[in-house]
């Protein structure tokens, strides 16, 4: 009995750490899968409303099956870096090979489960996986792909969304999606490279291939045709006229975000800002009220 009872503190830190391994501060990443059911609000019923909540947490783990992978292959490395070596594999809190065969069968359940939804979606899943494994080992390390597969990603959740209540998505809303999507992936490597000027290759191999001048050059084109697509969204998306009045919304927040990126020196950790900077939080949350109620009275 006192075994037993010795053991419980264990396989507490063994569920603990592999919690850890799949990073749910990066969760709110994949809240973009709410999009559709947001957008189709008074066609919803409560089935769709389980499945996008379904298809969020599925996301979640195939995401996390990917760190899972990425920690095992460095963990080596990761005992010699003063923050990664506290990760769960790299500490020894958690055995890296069973860490292994617990995210693979996360993955079996993830995609099988999610051909029960749309058997398109789990197509969906097992691309996602593939393309950010390929990202984690050497795409990660290719100027520009890199932002475009971050920005896919992105995308790829929309799309699910959409995929998990059954509902056609227009071409301006995933537009909208992949430019906000590189704003943010252009943001974080921009960052990146203002932390690490003295050593760029010591982070990520890929900053030695960009200058703030082209990442700054390359957000003034993003900026500029999110926000024009999203006015376009607005009006041809064959919503009411009158989700116009959510475009300020939109401007501030990509505003807001351009000035702690020049000014305050933030952006490296999207899912971070939306959490600490209230400014942003604020016009998140106004955003999705304005969106509800415009769709929910007007439409």
């Amino acid at each position: 009995m006192q075994r037993q009872i010795d053991g419980h503190p264990i396989l507490f830190k063994s569920i603990l750490g592999f919690m850890m391994c799949l990073r749910p501060k990066q969760w709110t990443k994949n809240l973009l899968v709410f999009a559709a059911l947001i957008f189709s609000i008074k066609k919803i019923n409560v089935e769709q409303i389980y499945n996008s909540i379904f298809v969020f947490f599925l996301f979640c783990f195939v995401a996390g099956c990917v760190y899972i992978i990425n920690d095992f292959a460095d963990r080596e490395q990761d005992k010699l870096h003063p923050d990664k070596r506290n990760r769960p594999i790299a500490s020894g809190l958690i055995n890296p090979y069973v860490a292994l065969l617990v995210g693979a069968v996360l993955l079996v359940f993830s995609v099988g489960t999610s051909y029960v939804i749309n058997p398109l979606l789990s197509f969906l899943l097992l691309f996602y996986f593939i393309m950010n494994v390929g990202y984690s080992f050497k795409l990660k390390h290719v100027v520009v792909i890199d932002i475009m597969i971050i920005a896919t990603g992105f995308v790829l959740r929309a799309i699910a969304g959409g995929l998990a209540i059954q509902v056609p998505f227009t071409p301006w809303f995933l537009l909208c999606t992949m430019l906000l999507a590189l704003f943010l992936a252009i943001s974080k490597r921009r960052h990146e490279l203002y932390l690490l000027k003295n050593n760029k290759s010591a982070h990520r191999k890929v900053l030695e291939f960009y200058s703030p001048e082209l990442l700054n050059q390359l957000n003034g084109i993003v900026t500029t045709a999110a926000i024009i697509s999203y006015a376009l969204f607005t009006f041809t998306s064959g919503h009411t006229i009158h989700l116009m009045w959510t475009i300020p919304c939109v401007i501030y927040g990509i505003f807001r975000y351009l000035y702690l990126i020049h000014m305050e020196e933030k952006g490296g950790k999207p899912e971070k800002v939306l959490l600490e900077d209230k400014h942003i939080l604020i016009t998140v949350i106004v955003y999705g009220l304005m969106t509800v109620t415009i769709l929910s009275y007007f439409e």
